[in-house]
């Protein structure tokens, strides 16, 4: 019995040496790993990692994400979107433009150097893409992304004088005016599958591999072609007015999009406030501000002061808001959307400028009555159903987003933030305000109070002067 017990009790030993060899290896391999993600495994390190959306956030619209017309890269590689036909006319057109001595070899060759580079820009290992076919995927892609938005080949089929919108807000840009209306949902897809989505991407240094051995010339950087296009599409969205400077290099095409989204005040003005004090809560909406004596006006991006969308100014005295137009069509939300993923995986490279503008713009027009009172002081224009499902829309933009209000760092707005809040909380302010609203909006109430005031003065004087003859 003793025998049959003691070996009952040496089945649940562990062996304690294999198990901690294990981890150790286990613990050096994570580590190697680290190191060579960190380090780039002798290669320039990845501007913008290429990430999946999380859950969380992708659960709010998974539509906002996907393609629907065209695949690039591989989270959505799928033969039914990727224009496979296209895109080897866009290689033979690059090819055709290429010096005789950049054969198709050539390409290849120097993609396959690449390839582990390209591989680190993902967040996604994606091992059950060969290498053969990862190639392939880098090849075509970049290939049918120069040729038809960066003129390589002399194949571009939309350019960047037509990418603009409609007065009519056609969602994501119109084709050229000599473009068949057939193609313009086509094209619509194209644009907003291209540049708009956070997950359909290749990095941009692929772009400038094939166009450096096509041109011949190392230095070439295809961001000098795209960025015409890229450009005048969201400048005639009336998303933004300047360029970004030359010498920034993009890490992709959603990135490119996005170094149009500055704020003409970095945050660093607030960076020096003393910490402590109250923490934000959140913003108000339009209306409480206008309660307390807020006026909204517009800030048109033609003013010469204006960057973009971005630019949202508080006068001196804390009673203008001036926000520039925002001009809502369908893709709207999605560029929003995406333009805050970019940056929720790339804090350091891309900031927070965009999530920090869609913050205070799904809480500052999150009803109906908000976005009429900003539709009518011209701040908010939009096509849409009605001003219930343009503040839906506003009010869930930021679901699943990580994001503070008192990060200075990080809150470009922080500082007009902290001054309305103190305007709201001043009750001296909400009075005036509340007689203002009352009695100085409507001129009959205005001549009446008038009238009430004379009344009273003049009573107050015959009083004085019937005392006075008394006497």
């Amino acid at each position: 019995m003793e025998d049959q017990q003691g070996q009952a009790d040496d089945s649940h030993v562990v062996n304690i040496p294999p198990l901690v060899q294990e981890l150790r290896e286990q613990l050096a391999n994570d580590h190697s790993s680290e190191v060579q993600v960190q380090f780039g495994g002798g290669s320039p390190p990845c501007p913008i990692v290429i990430a999946e959306v999380g859950h969380l956030t992708r659960n709010v619209d998974e539509a906002m994400y996907d393609p629907h017309r065209i695949s690039i890269g591989p989270y959505h590689k799928n033969p039914d979107l990727a224009m496979e036909a296209e895109k080897i006319r866009s290689l033979r057109a690059v090819l055709s433009a290429a010096s005789s001595s950049a054969a198709l070899e050539v390409y290849v060759d120097e993609l396959e150097r690449l390839e582990d580079h390209a591989r680190r820009c993902y967040a996604h290992s994606f091992g059950n893409i060969s290498s053969r076919e990862f190639v392939r995927m880098l090849l075509l892609d970049g290939c049918y992304v120069l040729a038809q938005f960066g003129g390589v080949g002399g194949v571009r089929r939309w350019n960047h004088a037509g990418a603009g919108m409609s007065s009519g807000h056609v969602e994501g840009g119109a084709p050229p005016a000599a473009a068949p209306s057939g193609d313009r949902l086509e094209t619509v897809a194209v644009v907003r599958d291209v540049f708009y989505l956070v997950e359909n991407q290749i990095p941009f240094f692929i772009l400038d591999k094939i166009l450096q051995i096509t041109v011949s010339d190392p230095s070439a950087h295809a961001a000098g072609r795209i960025m015409l296009y890229v450009h005048e599409l969201l400048k005639r969205l009336q998303y933004c007015s300047v360029a970004p400077a030359p010498a920034l290099r993009p890490g992709n095409l959603l990135h490119l999009v996005h170094m149009h989204f500055e704020p003409t005040n970095p945050p660093s003005q607030t960076a020096g406030e003393a910490p402590g004090g109250k923490k934000l809560g959140r913003w108000r909406t339009a209306t409480e501000y206008y309660f307390v004596g807020v006026t909204f006006k517009p800030r048109p991006l033609d003013s010469g002061k204006v960057r973009s969308i971005l630019d949202v100014n508080l006068d001196s005295g804390g009673g203008t808001l001036e926000i520039p137009p925002l001009n809502i069509d369908a893709e709207t939300w999605r560029l929003l959307h995406n333009l805050m993923a970019l940056e929720q995986r790339n804090p350091g490279a891309a900031g927070s400028h965009v999530t920090a503008y869609c913050v205070f713009m799904s809480q500052l027009a999150c009803t109906a009555a908000d976005v009429d009172l900003l539709s009518r002081k011209g701040i908010i224009a939009h096509g849409l159903g009605n001003n219930s499902e343009v503040a839906g829309r506003f009010a869930n933009l930021c679901k699943g987003i990580l994001f503070s209000l008192d990060d200075p760092s990080g809150n470009y707005l922080r500082a007009t933030c902290r001054a309305l809040e103190e305007r709201f909380q001043s009750r001296a302010r909400r009075w005036m305000a509340w007689l203002g609203r009352k009695y100085f909006d409507n001129p009959w109430l205005f001549i009446g109070l008038v009238a009430a005031a004379v009344g009273l003065a003049c009573t107050v004087v015959q009083a004085v002067y019937a005392v006075l003859s008394y006497n």
